[in-house]
């Protein structure tokens, strides 16, 4: 039975890590194996699927990972992540440090894939808590928390806009009202839900390579134009494309704006424009500046092998059908078409890890009830995307992006991130719920 399946694969991978101390990639794929061949794969099936669980995983984010984490390396390098914190903390004060962090998260994420945020945003969250003298996680959490309920509710992002195509919803009156049940969510998930942990909780010990804790003398620091500039051209780039796709879709200028609003080339661009900003600018030599290239590679080596089997493990739960055998059991539910839509996406994410996967499923099978029932398309979407961005665990990539990147133990991520998750999907479901009273 599927549901056996991954339990079982779930409580191995805890013992191997917890309990054995295994690296968490070997023991990734030792579980991907296994919840396969007990669901009836071959042995050679089911490495197949892993391969292609890591294929396009590594596919879809290794350059978006090692560009995020150069210009990350360049910015803290050259002071321009120090510049950027402590003009922010003087404008907000650092009792107010944490809303100055949610709102550049908020902001970020309505155009950056969570993921492009996470590479870009997390030397700053370094920066600015040492700078404000906070935990890392009294800052980073609520960035996080901003950052997935914007990729999880708002369009352009892929996830809502897939979804709202299949339910036929309006765009635009999508992005208007996932950003207004957005809000409540990620302060609530994040500044929040923060409070209820004791200070010391919330440090952690910052993963060499992604972080420099040089001081650097005012003199030595570049211009906050400049920085901050820098720092947001992904955001800027990719904006600039959702912008274009949305009011402009067949304008002379579409063709240049989806290239260079792909995250992958916006990134390149943008460590591109580093060198020069953060670097030749400020009197470096090119060595200098391509040792800063080369810690930032070789510091994310294994985060990014630990996120790619993690998506392997994702894409043997695909394979072997988990995600039909839920989709059939929820098929003939009479329940409130918005609440049956989230229900679905919600047991499909935990299930099988993807997002994308547990919304676009829930979407095909509720998409007839809205015919049927009046539903409003926008919100079915939006129901969707709050049941998708439910509780994460051990088989989603953005588990261990979060686990990794903040070097916690399996414990702390599931009592942090799996929680933060959860309360943004209910806080969804419950705006969504609200909403509805009034369409």
């Amino acid at each position: 039975m599927p549901i056996i399946s991954v339990t079982l694969g779930v409580a191995l991978l805890l013992v191997l890590m917890m309990a054995l101390k295994l690296n968490a990639f070997v023991s990734l794929i030792i579980v991907s194996l296994v919840v396969g061949i007990l669901e009836g794969m071959t042995p050679i099936e089911a490495v197949e699927s892993i391969e292609a669980g890591l294929g396009g995983t590594l596919g879809h984010l290794t350059m978006i990972i090692i560009f995020g984490a150069v210009l990350g390396k360049l910015m803290t390098d050259s002071g321009g992540a120090q510049r950027i914190a402590t003009t922010l903390i003087n404008a907000f004060g650092e009792k107010r440090v944490q809303l100055a962090a949610v709102i550049t998260a908020a902001v970020v994420g309505i155009a950056l894939f969570f993921e492009t945020g996470v590479v870009v945003l997390i030397p700053l969250v370094f920066t600015i808590a040492a700078a404000a003298r906070v935990p890392v996680l009294y800052l980073g959490m609520p960035v996080i928390a901003a950052l997935i309920t914007m990729h999880g509710f708002v369009p352009p992002h892929p996830g809502p806009t897939a979804v709202a195509n299949v339910f036929g919803a309006n765009i635009g009156l999508t992005m208007i009202l996932g950003i207004i049940i957005a809000i409540p969510a990620f302060i609530l998930a994040g500044p929040v839900y923060t409070k209820l942990f004791k200070k010391e909780s919330l440090e952690i010990e910052i993963p060499k390579g992604l972080f420099n804790p040089k001081k650097f003398k005012e003199e030595e620091l570049p211009n906050f134009g400049v920085s901050l500039f820098t720092a947001l051209l992904p955001v800027i780039l990719i904006g600039l494309q959702a912008i274009v796709e949305v009011f402009a879709p067949e304008s002379f200028i579409a063709p240049l704006t989806d290239f260079i609003g792909n995250a992958n080339i916006a990134l390149l661009i943008s460590v591109i424009v580093a060198i020069f900003t953060f670097g030749l600018n400020l009197g470096k030599k090119m060595p200098e500046i391509m040792q800063s290239l080369s810690e930032a590679v070789s510091g994310i080596g294994m985060i990014l092998l630990i996120i790619a089997a993690g998506g392997a493990f994702k894409q043997v739960l695909i394979d072997s059908h988990i995600d039909k055998y839920i989709s059939d059991l929820m098929a003939g539910s009479t329940l409130s078409p918005l609440l049956l839509t989230w229900l679905i996406a919600a047991i499909l994410r935990v299930a099988v890890g993807s997002a994308t996967v547990a919304g676009m499923t829930a979407a095909g099978i509720a998409a007839p009830l809205v015919a049927s029932t009046g539903a409003s398309p926008e919100l079915m979407v939006l129901a969707a995307g709050a049941g998708s961005v439910t509780f994460s665990h051990v088989n989603d990539a953005g588990f261990w992006i979060y686990k990794e990147y903040f070097n916690l133990t399996i414990g702390k991520t599931i009592k942090t991130w799996s929680i933060m998750v959860t309360i943004i999907s209910l806080v969804g479901l419950a705006g969504v719920l609200i909403l509805d009273l009034f369409m």
